[in-house]
Order: structure tokens, then sequence, then C-alpha cells
């Protein structure tokens, strides 16, 4: 029996005199980058192993005195080292699978998928550019490109009527001075108003990459005084890639309340006017209208439900790549509304608003890139991005109501045709070029509003029913010609000329048709006694509707472009120089002209842009970078169109005499890569811009409008400050901006009963002084386990400007909170989860302490007049994810 003891000792003893910690790094064996989520395992016994983590770099004990070590990952060849019993720490360098067919070069590794790729493009690019990864989209607690790009930096998001991101405002530079491309062309608007692009439109699942560019190059289009965001799709892979996620989720708003919802099934998708043939005779009666569709459901959400497919693989020796991609997301959200105080208009005390949303999302592309040979390239790319809406709006003060029922449907179609290729030796001439056809449309068929007043139906002025739809069709194409001249002594000259063309025609349709009770005063018509559902209602319409608005228009926008440029590259410099030329022939014509309205508008200007940006290698990994550029903005079809329409808050009106911007652009930044997926970012802009577009509130006659107008002109400038670092096992994400802006406007002032005019000072719409983000990172690779904690601050900024002085709309700074987990099997299986708007703190817009406001009866912060408070609830999701 000691003899065993003795045996056994002898034996622990021996193991664990073989017992040893590994330490490691892995690296790309070309660029030094730390490779994230490689695999390790001992080759001598497969079930030891473990994953290299958010440095790169790895730790494992093996009980051996020599074994060897097996490193893989996806795009990498396999590299295999021996460790000895003195070794403790490695470097290991791996090589891109670069495959080589027939003179075919298929590059492996897509960089803009992982953090260390996302970083390298960065660094690599000439202008300033922010740059998102597929892995950091997947891991974040948001589902739209919205929501994903307020995580940037210098980036806030404006929100729509249910709480989700739909318009990115970069640098606080209002969401129309910036531009949105898909792969890097611009795509049309599906919006009936504006040129911009919705975000939320677009399921994040679907990016490879996302793309902030802040400042621009002559080869870039130059309306982007914010800059522009680009949305990379998924790309073909080198080796078959199939994934598939499916999750379900909740809004906590609808733990305790009634989703509110409509037989929107039943809509009639023309208005009677275009169903009768758009006759001169257009009287019509209740026989024209359906009222199926005002029938109401109150009832709880099921839950939400995402899924997403994807699959991608080469072919013909690999000449020919192919990604299949597309996406479903069905939501339930909402807000809570307290409507307190707004100017120009009377409530009688609080008015409650409810909103209640159902948001369908379909997103589907295909991506075929065929290399004919090693100089010559083609990519063909088909998206389509869909959204539905079903918007229950229920609103009540204490004497009186409204229901509205709104159904909306937009859609981007794109397809692009894209060819490079290479002649002369070292490929020294280059040819691109881009042909694209583009489509948006949006609908909203029979928009009803019912008002109440106290229990009954309003007698007169009962209801509208408004229908609406447009179009934006795009044709362009885009030419690159580029010539690199090689020096001796190392120096580059790389010569570039181009251009662009672009024919874009837009319709805009708009009827609308006004109902009384059709039971009269004498007999009014009580909730809960002479009906209790809205289709239940007797109503009568008037004769006429309103087919003569001036949102019945053709608009056409013709744009020309050319552009050379410049660019140096000598030893730890690079210098790119630049002008680009844009001609603009912008245009309506009213279907309907009155004699209250121009019935046709032309817009001609040509705009010269000079640019100039240099890039200096301060020391190893450091750039200093510097750029001048002048950008453009040009007013939107709808702000040019002399309409006016009575909208939810306020009337709004159109501005024929409208000016489109042009800006001074200055940008400074210092950035610094101590690891491949690490940044140390420190930037300066400033922005000066003539006549900024702006939307205020201004007095005509009795009436208070909210109209496009050129205030004045304007400054912009801040500080940005980026930081992202990473250690075995967890990370840190943080960002800070502060912008300064500055406009000087004419404003109106009672001096007893006399109304002057006086100068005030004020920032630009929608810019917030302080914008940060902070995200916490946790990854167990020996685990699988990875999560984050993302929280992001907006501070106070304007929200409405009116032309009285101090009596603008402000909104309160805002944090939100969200937080994501995912756990990963060996089996390509991940389960996952996402929280968002953790906080739910109340969205609060309110008007400063003057003398306008002394004697408003209101809810008030601080001494300022509450306008109003918003809740939109916390959502949570749960889902799982499959990859091979």
């Amino acid at each position: 029996m000691k003899l065993n003891l003795v045996l056994c000792t002898l034996f622990l003893a021996s193991s664990n005199l073989y017992a040893g910690d590994i330490k490691g790094k892995i690296k790309d064996a070309q660029t030094g980058e730390e490779i994230i989520g490689a695999s390790v395992i001992v080759k001598e016994d497969p079930s030891k192993g473990t994953v290299t983590g958010l440095d790169g770099s790895f730790n494992l004990t093996v009980n051996r005195p020599k074994y060897t070590l097996v490193c893989s990952y996806v795009g990498y060849k396999k590299y295999e080292i021996e460790i000895g019993s003195k070794d403790s720490e490695v470097i290991i360098p791996m090589k891109s699978d670069d495959v080589l067919l027939e003179s075919v070069t298929v590059v492996a590794t897509n960089p803009g998928r992982t953090e260390a790729g996302a970083r390298s493009i960065e660094r690599a690019a000439m202008n300033v550019v922010n740059v998102m990864s597929a892995k950091a989209i997947e891991l974040s607690p948001d589902i739209t490109v919205a929501n994903v790009i307020q995580r940037m930096s210098g980036v806030t998001v404006e929100r729509n009527s249910s709480g989700e991101g739909q318009y990115a405002i970069l640098r606080g530079m209002d969401k129309r001075y910036n531009y949105t491309l898909v792969n890097g062309v611009k795509i049309p608007s599906p919006d009936n108003k504006n040129r911009f692009v919705p975000l939320d439109i677009f399921p994040s699942e679907m990016l490879d990459r996302l793309e902030v560019t802040k400042s621009l190059t002559a080869n870039m289009e130059g309306d982007g005084i914010g800059g522009a965001v680009n949305l990379i799709m998924k790309d073909a892979p080198t080796e078959r890639q199939f994934t598939a996620n499916i999750s379900t989720g909740y809004n906590a708003m609808y733990f305790d309340r009634d989703f509110q919802s409509f037989n929107h099934g039943a809509i009639v998708k023309k208005s009677p006017y275009e169903a009768m043939g758009m006759p001169e005779d257009n009287r019509v009666t209740m026989d024209n209208f359906k009222t199926d569709n005002l029938r109401m459901k109150w009832q709880k959400p099921l839950p939400d439900l995402t899924a997403g497919l994807s699959y991608g693989d080469r072919f013909f020796d690999n000449k020919l790549g192919v990604m299949l991609a597309g996406s479903f997301l069905n939501t339930y959200r909402g807000k809570e509304s307290n409507l307190y105080y707004q100017p120009g208009t009377s409530h009688n005390g609080i008015e409650y608003r409810n909103y209640s949303s159902q948001q369908t999302r379909i997103g589907a592309h295909a991506k075929l890139d065929y290399h004919i040979n090693p100089h010559h390239k083609l990519t063909w790319y088909n998206g389509y991005m869909d959204m539905r809406e079903v918007e229950v709006k229920d609103a009540h003060d204490d004497q009186e109501g409204s229901v509205r029922m709104m159904w909306e449907h937009q859609y981007i179609i794109n397809s692009t045709l894209k060819g490079e290729h290479a002649f002369l030796d070292d490929d020294a001439l280059r040819l691109n070029w881009s042909a694209v056809l583009s489509k948006a449309y949006s609908e909203t068929p029979d928009r009803a509003e019912i008002f109440m007043q106290g229990s009954h139906l309003r007698n007169t002025d009962s209801a509208t029913r408004r229908w609406e739809h447009n179009s934006d069709k795009d044709k362009a194409g885009y030419i690159d010609l580029m010539y690199k001249l090689k020096l001796d002594g190392g120096s580059v000259f790389d010569f570039s000329i181009g251009g662009m063309y672009r024919d874009k025609k837009r319709d805009s349709f708009f009827n609308e048709y006004t109902f009384d009770s059709a039971t009269g005063l004498g007999d009014l018509q009580y909730k809960g006694d002479d009906w209790n559902n809205y289709d239940e209602i007797l109503f009568t319409p008037r004769t006429y509707g309103n087919i003569s608005d001036p949102l019945n228009y053709d608009a056409t926008e013709k744009i020309g472009a050319a552009y050379g440029m410049v660019k140096y590259t000598w030893n730890k410099w690079e210098l790119i120089a630049g002008v680009r030329m844009e001609h603009t022939n912008q245009g309506y014509v009213l279907k309907f002209p009155t004699d209250n309205a121009d019935p046709e508008g032309n817009q001609k200007y040509t705009d010269v842009l000079p640019s100039f940006h240099a890039k200096y290698n301060v020391h190893r990994n450091a750039n200093l970078r510097f750029s001048y550029a002048r950008s453009i903005n040009r007013p939107s079809f709808f702000e040019i169109v002399p309409y006016t329409i009575i909208n939810e808050d306020y009337k709004e009106k159109g501005n024929p005499d409208l000016l489109h911007t042009v800006a001074d652009n200055i940008d400074l930044r210092y950035e610094f890569f101590p690891k491949s997926s690490e940044q140390f970012m420190v930037g300066l802009f400033y922005k000066k811009l003539k006549n900024p577009i702006e939307y205020g509130l201004i007095n005509e006659g009795q009436d208070t409008y909210y109209k496009p107008m050129n205030f004045g002109n304007a400054k912009n400038l801040g500080v940005e400050v980026d930081i992202m670092k990473y250690f075995n096992w967890f990370g840190i994400k943080a960002n800070y901006t502060y912008t300064h802006s500055k406009i000087t406007t004419d404003k109106r002032i009672m001096d007893g009963s006399e109304v002057k005019s006086i100068r005030q000072s004020r920032p630009l719409f929608g810019q917030a002084a302080h914008v940060a983000n902070l995200s916490l990172l946790f990854k167990s690779t020996k685990y699988g386990w990875e999560g984050q904690i993302a929280g992001s601050y907006t501070g106070k900024r304007l929200s409405d400007i009116s032309n009285w002085y101090e009596d603008d709309i402000w909104e309160k700074g805002y944090a939100q909170l969200d937080a994501s987990v995912e756990k990963s099997f060996k089996n390509g299986i991940a389960i996952f989860a996402k929280a968002s708007n953790l906080l739910n703190m109340p969205v609060l817009r309110y008007i400063h302490s003057s003398s306008r406001t002394e004697n408003v009866d209101s809810e008030r912060t601080g001494g300022n007049v509450i306008e109003r408070k918003e809740w939109h609830g916390q959502s949570f999701m749960i889902g799982v994810r499959y990859k091979l």
C-alpha cells in the first residue's frame, strides 16, 4: 500500500514537471495585425485548445514536455509550431490564404468584417473615416443600421414616432447635411418630403461594415457637409459559408398596456379621385369610401420576430463569387407622450398621446463578382429593402380627442453594375465605372384621423382621410480613370480624373377629404351609445376633396459632375489635392396649379468644390491628418414646392425662394493604432456655412407655419476623441464629441403692444454640444461567452426653432443603456440576448423661461416650461445563430 502511494506521488510529480503555461499572440504575417478568434489546438491532444482573445493573445496549460500547436482561422493558412519545455511565450505569424488559380488571385479576407480590418481601413484612408466592423455590429444590441450608427464617434440619431433611430446626425449637422451610399453608390430616398434616406429601413445584419466619412475628397459627391454614410453589404467569401439566425422578444411597454391596431388589410390603395379615373367632375359621396379599415383592435401584441439567412460561395475555379442574403424583422414598438404646452396652440389640460407601431422590414440582396483575369473584374449588386409600418396614435385632453390610423409602405431597389480594369505594367493605368438604376417608393394610403369632442364625435370637421404616394427614380453613371507614376527615390504620383451624371425623376400625389357627422348637431354620436368602434360611425364627406394641393407635383433633378485629383506619396507623407465641379438643374411642375402658387419652379447653379488632404506618418502606427473641402447642400424637392399642409403639430409650408447651402470644412486629426484592433484618435473640425437650411416656426398673418428657411450664415466647430482598448477578455470602446455651433438671426419681441425685431444667437437645429458613448466588452474564449454593455448620452439640443425671441423648443440631455450577450458552441451554434433602452428615460422637451412664458400655467423643469415628455419602453430579445 505504501509502495503504491509512493509511486503515485512520483507519477504526479513527474507530470507536474512537464506541466507548463504557454502564452502567445497570433498576428497577420504581412500586416502584423492581431487576429481575434483564431483557434489554437494541441495536435497530440485535440481536446486541449483555446481561442485568441480581443487582443489576439491566448493562454494554455499543457502537461507535456513537447507538443505541437495547430493554429487556424478562416482566410488564413494553418500554422504549426513545436513547443518545448523552455518555451513560455510565442508570437505566431499566420499567412493569408490567398487563392491563385488560372492566373486569378482572390484575396480570402474581407478587412471590414473584423475589428482589426476596420482599424486598418481607417488607418489607410486618405480622409477622415470611422468604420464599424460586421463583428461589432453583430455583437451590438441594435437590430437596424440607424441604431447601430449612434455608437460611432460624433454621431447622434433622430428618432421616429415609435422611438427607434431613423436618421443620422453627424457632428451636430442635421440629417439633411449627409448622404447615404450602398457599396459606394448614392441611393434615392423613399421619404415623401426629403432626399435623406431613413436608415431604419436597413437591417444591420446585412452589412459587412459601416463607414462614416467626415471629410470629402474630390472623387466623392459634394453634397455632404456633415459627411457620408456608406453601407458595405455582405460580400462573397473565399469558401462556402452559410449563416442563419432567428430571435424573438418583447417591448416592456406592453406588459401593462394594450397594443392598438386597425384593419389595415382593408385599405383601398387608390383614393376615390384615382379610382374614378381622375375626372374633372370629382364629386364624392360616402359610397366612394370603405370603412372596414377603421375597425380598431385593443390586444396584447405578438412577440417580436427577426430572422436572417445568408449563403456565399465561389465557383468556376474561384472566378465567380456569389453572396445571397435575406432578413425579416417584425417588431412592435410604441411611445407614450404627454403634451403640456405648445406655442401658438391651445390645449385643455395635458394632452395624452399613445402610439402603437408595428414595423415589418424585409431585406434581400444578391452580390456577384466575376474575375475575368487578374486585371479585369465585374461586380453586380442587386438589393431590395422594404419597410411597412402600421401606426395608431390615440390622443386626448380634458375636452377633445383624436385617433389616427396610418399604414406606410416604403421600399428601395438598387441595381449596380461595376467594372474594375487595369492596364499597362504593374497595373499603372486603371479604369473603374458604374452604371446604376435605383428606385425609392413610399405610399401612405387612406391615412384616417377622427376627432372627438368629449365623449361624442365632433359635429363638423369630424374626420380626414388622406392618400399620399411618391416615387424617386434614379439613373446614374460614374467613371474614374487613374494613372500611377512611380519616380526614383520611392515617391509616387497618382493622377485621377472622372465624372458622374444623375437623372432623377420624382412624382408626388396628395389627395385629402374632410368629413362631417352624418347625424348633425341635433343628434350627436356618443361613444358607447351610438357606436363602439370607429367603423360604426356615420360620416358625410364634403363634396370635393383637396386634389389641387401643391403636393401633387412632378420634379426633376439633373446633376453633372467632373473632378480632377492628384495624390503624391513620398516617405512619410501622403498629399491629395483636387477640385470638383457640380452643376445642378432642379425643378418642379405642379399637376394642379392654382392662382396662389407658381405652376413651375426651377433652380440652376454650378459649384466649384476644391479640396486638399495631407497625411503624415508621425511615428509607427500613428498618423496626423489635415483636410479641407468645400461642400454643398441642396434643398429637397418638397421644400421648394409652394405647398401648405396641416400636419400633426403645426401647419407646414414650402419655400420656393430657398437657397442651397455652401460650406467650407476643415479637419485635423491625430490617430494612433497601438495594436491592430485598438485606436486612439483626437480630432478637431471647423465648418463655415453660408445659407444653412433650417426649419422654423414663422407667423404669416394669423397662422403659424413650420417652414424651411435660410436664417443666415453659421459656423460649427468641435473636438472628437475616440478610444478602443482591448485586453485578453475585456475591451473598452469610448468616444466623446463636443460641438459648438452658432447662427445669429432676427427674432420677434413684444415691446408693449408693438412687435419689434431683435438679433439672437443660437446653435444650429438638432445640434447637441455633448455626445458620448461608452461600451464595455467581455469575451471568455475558454467558455465561448462574449457580451457588451453600451451606454450613450446626447446632450441638450435645439429641437424646434421659433421666430419669437426665447421661444425655441429644446430637448433635454438623454441617456440610454443597452446590453447584449452571446454564448457560442463548437458546432457553429450560438445563442444570444439583446436588451435596449434599459433606463427608459423620458425624452423631455421644454421652452426657456422668459417673458413669453411667465404666465403659462404648465409643468416646469428648472423654471423652464415643459413642452412634452415621451417614453418608449425597454425592448428585450433572445435568439439563436448558426454559422457553417
